[in-house]
């Protein structure tokens, strides 16, 4: 017996399944840990984000053109940030008086992880405009249908939209297209 792994090999006692029990049981602890630790910590983001957000004007108080932007942090609400450069957003248009409880749902879904497609989601937007209002969610990649299906699908749970809601997909290159044909549009006065 050279070393303690012989003396598993060695002992009919039947004392290594104990062992092994406790090492399972350590490694389940460790994980619970761990996971209750993330809970602590979301929870604490959850509740520093609603002492903030509890301060704010809702989106529906606004008069005028306004735009409230909520995005992750180091991630700027710009098409040519490298975050959102190879993504795109799902846009909603809302009757006047819908925009307050829509933005509050989303950024909560958002905050709770609701849409489950990982670091997917970049941010959100709630642009007030004076016969609509418009919400959109941001995301990395445009490119993968799969994840902005299940996007699509969790914002119309999540916002309780009716089936007949139209909701459009446009990607970043596609309004970059868009805006830069807009700017070289000459109108004659």
């Amino acid at each position: 017996m050279n070393n303690k792994f012989d003396a598993l090999k060695d002992d009919d006692s039947g004392d290594h399944d104990q062992n092994e029990e406790n090492s399972t049981q350590k490694d389940g602890e460790k994980e619970k840990t761990e996971r209750d630790k993330s809970q602590s910590s979301s929870k604490r983001k959850v509740e520093q984000f609603w002492r903030f957000y509890s301060h704010m004007v809702r989106p529906g108080d606004l008069t005028g053109h306004s735009d409230f932007h909520l995005f992750k942090e180091g991630i700027k609400p710009m098409w040519e940030d490298d975050a959102n450069k190879n993504g795109g957003k799902w846009i909603i248009r809302l009757r006047k008086g819908l925009a307050s409880r829509c933005w509050e749902n989303l950024i909560l879904a958002m905050l709770g992880e609701q849409f489950m497609v990982g670091e997917e989601i970049c941010g959100a937007v709630v642009s007030v405009r004076f016969q609509e209002d418009i919400i959109s969610i941001w995301n990395k990649t445009a490119s993968d249908q799969a994840t902005t299906a299940r996007i699509r699908d969790t914002l119309r749970r999540v916002l309780n939209l009716p089936p007949n809601t139209i909701m459009e997909y446009k990607t970043h290159t596609d309004s970059i297209k868009d805006n830069s044909s807009f700017r070289n549009t000459k109108i004659a006065l």
